[in-house]
């Protein structure tokens, strides 16, 4: 398994689950170096040798790819001129697919297309063909010496061009350790606790309210002012599952209520 690189619990009403974290993919680019052109000695990105600890000038740094451990080769510009030049100008697609099918854990980066002077028909032809299709098209394309898979698809009248993980840079997730026994009172429990806490999706009301209050902190801390204590983390408590899945229902059922009759009160005063 990869190395957790964070630890935490997952909450939901009063339902604590303890997990672990770590990356379900990982990139397969080409990473090069910056070498020293006379004899492809690796340089950092202060301009020294790492061997030596002496200053390249600019026009003394190349690029390069570490071939074997120590051996590199270095990548010039005539060389990226060898390549299809079809492959680095084109956003060729492959296929045309359903979104529902795609798994979100292989989307990446999302990008805007816009069309260029003279080309808005054949733009908005596409863009209108995908809305009403409902599909979304597979591509390739070259950016930054890499290939990426990419999804285009039409969002709010514009294409969106998201880039995607290939197949084996999507780690497999490890199995699950240790034997439980599932009772349907609790399954139904926690179907009914996720019902009560559904919601139609609206991003503006998700705010990053810890880098708010990380700016805020840095902010009082350039002024002088006190800084608020750490807190103590606190111990894991162990609880009753079914308890705490009983009283969450309740707690969240009572809200739901509220929320519905203020939903009626508005739309009868409407």
């Amino acid at each position: 398994m990869p190395r957790s690189i964070w630890t935490g619990s997952i909450s939901f009403g009063l339902v604590s689950v303890p997990v672990r974290m770590y990356g379900a993919t990982e990139s397969k680019e080409l990473r090069f170096h910056f070498l020293d052109k006379k004899d492809l000695s690796p340089v950092g990105y202060d301009k020294v040798r790492r061997d030596t600890g002496k200053h390249v000038d600019n026009d003394d740094i190349v690029r390069g790819f570490e071939v074997s451990k120590g051996k590199f080769v270095p990548l010039e510009d005539e060389d990226l001129d060898r390549l299809d030049v079809e492959l680095t100008k084109t956003i060729d697609i492959c296929d045309f697919v359903d979104l529902d099918e795609i798994d979100p854990i292989y989307f990446r980066k999302a990008y805007y297309l816009e069309p260029q002077e003279g080309a808005e028909k054949p733009y908005r032809l596409l863009v209108r063909a995908l809305e009403e299709t409902g599909k979304v098209a597979i591509a390739k394309i070259v950016i930054r010496n890499k290939q990426h898979l990419a999804a285009l698809r039409p969002w709010n009248g514009t294409l969106v061009l998201e880039t995607m993980y290939y197949a084996d840079e999507v780690r497999k997730p490890e199995s699950i350790d240790g034997s439980t026994t599932l009772r349907k009172p609790e399954v139904e429990m926690a179907k009914s606790l996720v019902e009560n806490l559904s919601a139609s999706f609206d991003p503006e009301k998700y705010d990053d309210t810890y880098r708010k209050e990380l700016l805020q902190l840095l902010r009082d801390k350039a002024k002088g002012k006190p800084l608020p204590e750490p807190e103590a983390e606190e111990e894991a408590e162990v609880v009753d599952l079914m308890a705490a899945l009983r009283e969450s229902v309740e707690r969240t059922g009572t809200k739901q209520r509220k929320r519905s009759s203020g939903r009626k009160r508005a739309r009868k005063a409407s």
